[in-house]
């Protein structure tokens, strides 16, 4: 539904996007609360602020998704209520969310077109394969994307999916587009190449909303930030006039000095060592090396190079083609990720809403349920030592929630993150491996996992933690193992190592 309005803002022929005073509520918790976002036409605004501070809530009121309590939503000086996400790219809004949602045994260009299959003409009412595909190569083209129409969605990275739900979204030829923590699941080229979709995307006077937890980009690539805290709008500003302790300050409330805690672990003798790791059906090549006890080992590479295979396979997740593992000097098959948990391994995975979280749980049954042994009194389990564990982590951890029986699928992304994390600790791993553990994930409760992590290195623990953010590795880990093409290209000090050097090693064996 759609009506004029004569309001001097939202009629402004340069706005595209106005929402104003918009309030949303879930069982308790305000996630919204008055608030506003004016998106010019051919600008990228960046939308900023804690985890839980209401971005993804404010645009899934824009897209249909949630049913917004009051306020006013302007596309184009007209009211619009969209009551679905189907209606809102009808009317021209997309939105590539954080977390794909994708038809994973379909191909690519059934992803594409799904719900609305072009017709072969306007005179024949049917699709076939050729026009999907020709469609499908047509938006390819004109974003420079290199995928096949024809692959399977589950043989792709995730970097590759992103790529075609972003393709999918400009597919709509839509005037306002939601990249929510785009960048995410994406190499430092691809980012390049998002960037230069972005851009081209702002040329032709799209409206591009932009939220990330990265400054650095944010500081690149969008024209105005507009800064969120507690579901309140806070301010918003043009980026040239902002510096990232400016940005910082204002979603946080305060001053944050340091992005990585002191290090002031001490590094004992060896603890794991991997001698000459080879995976089946992946492309882990012929990997070894060594771990210590308190020490906190990074593992950087481009995608597809073999970090987040090596991470599996250690935790049994993977068939092992060759290769030895040994924990304190005894060898351990972790042939299974029981067997893994069992001889003292935990895996924080990179994929979270696919591989993480138990969705229609509630985030005490997400925090215990690796760890349920330890409440078990005969047959039964002891319902009120679970709470208490679950809100000592809540409370430590800085988890936004209304209360631990909420579902964690209602969490955003990063208290999610924050939750699984609660239940790898409490299994007390003595080998912690951790797949993108930042991602997505805002500076303040950055700071906090990092802090974790540099406990449990000083509890003698060993942290095995892939990025692809080179900044977080060299502030974080004392070593860092590069990947290449499924082999180990080599091994650097995080103190004396370079970005450069790190690159480098990285495109070795590409």
């Amino acid at each position: 539904m759609q009506k004029n309005v004569n309001i001097s803002d939202a009629a402004d022929k340069d706005v595209l996007l106005k929402m104003v005073d918009i309030e949303k509520s879930f069982p308790g918790v305000k996630a919204l609360d008055h608030a506003q976002l004016t998106v010019k036409r051919g600008t990228v605004h960046a939308l900023m602020g804690e985890n839980g501070a209401g971005k993804s809530t404010l645009m899934k009121c824009l897209f249909g998704v949630y049913s917004k309590d009051s306020g006013q939503i302007y596309v184009d000086g007209k009211e619009v209520n969209y009551k679905n996400s189907k209606e809102a790219l009808e009317n021209g809004v997309a939105m590539v969310h954080q977390e794909l949602n994708q038809a994973l045994k379909r191909n690519v260009m059934d992803n594409m077109w799904l719900g609305r299959f072009p017709q072969v003409s306007k005179f024949v009412p049917f699709t076939s394969e050729k026009k999907m595909y020709d469609e499908t190569m047509k938006v390819f083209k004109d974003l420079d994307i290199n995928v096949d129409p024809k692959t399977v969605m589950s043989t792709m990275s995730v970097s590759q999916r992103q790529m075609v739900e972003i393709a999918k979204a400009v597919s709509y030829n839509s005037k306002i587009i939601v990249f929510d923590e785009p960048t995410s699941s994406l190499t430092e080229e691809e980012v390049e190449h998002l960037f230069r979709i972005i851009n081209m995307l702002r040329d032709r006077g799209c409206g591009i909303i932009y939220i990330s937890h990265k400054m650095e980009e944010i500081l690149r690539i969008s024209d105005e930030v507009t800064i969120m805290r507690d579901g309140k709008w806070i301010a918003t500003r043009p980026a040239s006039e902002l510096t990232m302790n400016e940005i910082i300050k204002l979603m946080v409330g305060r001053e944050l000095t340091n992005r990585y805690p002191e290090k002031d672990n001490v590094i004992g003798d060896v603890l794991l060592k991997v001698e000459n790791l080879s995976a089946e059906y992946t492309n882990l090549t012929d990997v070894s090396f060594e771990a210590n006890r308190g020490e906190i080992l990074g593992v950087a590479g481009l995608d597809g190079s073999g970090r987040t295979e090596l991470l599996e396979q250690i935790f049994g997740i993977t068939t092992r083609r060759s290769g030895k593992i040994f924990l304190d000097g005894k060898e351990v098959k972790n042939k299974h990720p029981n067997e893994a948990i069992k001889n003292g391994f935990a895996l924080l995975t990179e994929e979270r809403r696919a591989n993480g979280i138990f969705g229609i749980l509630n985030i005490r049954e997400n925090t215990t349920i690796s760890s349920l042994k330890k409440y078990q009194i005969g047959p039964f389990l002891n319902k009120k030592k679970m709470k208490d564990t679950t809100e000592e982590y809540i409370k430590s951890l800085r988890v936004k929630t209304p209360n631990q029986e909420t579902k964690i699928s209602s969490l955003s992304g990063g208290n999610q993150q924050k939750v699984i994390l609660a239940r790898w600790l409490l299994t007390d791993p003595t080998v912690l491996l951790l797949d993108e553990p930042t991602r997505g994930i805002d500076v303040g409760a950055k700071y906090e996992i990092y802090q974790l992590i540099l406990d449990l290195a000083k509890k003698g623990k060993t942290v095995i933690m892939v990025s692809s953010e080179m900044p977080e590795l060299l502030g974080v880990c004392d070593k860092i193992l590069v990947m290449s093409g499924g082999r180990l290209s080599g091994e650097v000090d995080a103190k004396t190592t370079t970005q450069e050097e790190i690159m480098t090693l990285a495109a070795k064996y590409v």
